[in-house]
């Protein structure tokens, strides 16, 4: 049984959305696909003519060097009849084009899924096959593509330049400060088709939807009990073992699980997450923001 594709509340991605996000994977997947073949040029150009880029790069062609060079001059003379988006190689300019035509000439060999670029197909297989050749050099932690380990390393580097005007939370990615801000508003776009629960994040929401099935395999060998999913169960079994794996870094205090400890530490920073328009008041659980909303604007609601 596949899990029911959530609804969205309040409005849906128009065409035009849909479009530019797929454009913006495509530029980002392009320039990822040069920087994973870099070590494959750099052997190849040991053993042919080089032709040196005025701003930084080596070529083996001229006419690969032309192309290079546009790159720094900002050159789009490529203009999609469509949208009118213009691009600074003809290839950047065919692989956009394929947006608007809805041509998905890449299969998936392991599931179907077909993809507009090559590149996109090869970073999909990698679920199947497990591959992430992406390495932090500072923890060991591996990624399927290079995009994912650029934002893990912002973890390592402590930069945060993305900040709430509402409570001074500061964020590495500016998608993050998104999601969050909607914990002020009390947006939450995405609603469960099986219940009335809504959410912030449309992973949350497909997780939850999970509950829904009757698919419970993953079993307490301690307890009996059942789980839909193997990092619940894991959770779970820490009530058996004892294991309480989050200590704060403000006091001794240790939690079973990383929300508990983020929700506790709060104490410590001051941190109140939670905000009431109507009254411009803030809270530092959601449990207690949902309080004050049915005590004192239900009726105004």
């Amino acid at each position: 049984m596949s899990d029911p594709e959530p609804s969205r509340m309040n409005h849906e991605d128009t065409e035009e959305q849909t479009n530019q996000k797929e454009v913006k994977e495509q530029r980002q997947e392009l320039n990822e696909g040069e920087e994973e073949h870099s070590d494959f040029r750099t052997q190849r150009l040991k053993t042919k003519k080089v032709h040196m880029c005025s701003h930084s790069a080596d070529c083996s062609k001229l006419e690969d060097c032309k192309q290079h060079q546009k790159t720094h001059n900002d050159v789009r003379d490529h203009v999609c009849c469509e949208c009118g988006k213009s691009f600074n190689t003809a290839g950047n300019l065919t692989q956009h084009q394929k947006v608007h035509t809805g041509e998905k000439p890449h299969k998936c060999s392991y599931c179907g899924k077909s993809f507009t670029q090559s590149g996109h197909l090869k970073i999909h297989e990698r679920i199947h096959t497990g591959e992430k050749p992406f390495h932090c050099t500072q923890c060991g932690k591996s990624f399927r593509c290079k995009t994912g380990l650029s934002r893990h390393l912002l973890i390592h580097s402590g930069v945060k330049p993305f900040t709430c005007v509402q409570c001074g939370k500061d964020f590495q990615l500016s998608s993050k400060l998104k999601e969050h801000m909607q914990i002020h508003t009390n947006v939450r776009p995405y609603a469960c088709s099986l219940c009335e629960k809504c959410f912030v994040r449309l992973d949350h929401c497909k997780r939850h939807q999970k509950t829904h099935s009757s698919k419970k395999d993953h079993v307490c060998c301690d307890c009996g009990k059942s789980f839909t999913r193997a990092d619940t169960l894991q959770q779970h079994q820490r009530i058996h073992t004892g294991e309480k794996p989050y200590k704060c870094s403000y006091c001794d205090k240790t939690f079973t699980l990383s929300g508990s400890l983020k929700t506790h530490e709060r104490v410590h920073t001051g941190e109140k997450p939670y905000y009431c328009p109507p009254c411009e008041k803030s809270f530092r659980y959601l449990k207690s923001l949902q309080n004050h909303l049915k005590k004192c604007h239900t009726s105004s609601q």
